[in-house]
């Protein structure tokens, strides 16, 4: 799965990516830049 890296300004593979819920219950993936290791968020499922 990709998600936006703000660091990277680039599309990157998540690394140590982790389901979550939102507040408002929908659903969110976390994880690490592949490159950088700077936080990413992706709205939606895994």
């Amino acid at each position: 799965m990709e998600a936006y890296c703000v660091k990277c300004k680039a599309k990157r593979e998540i690394k140590n990516a982790q389901a979550t819920t939102m507040k408002n219950g929908k659903p969110a993936t976390t994880g690490e830049c592949s490159t950088c290791g700077t936080k990413v968020f992706k709205i939606g499922k895994a």
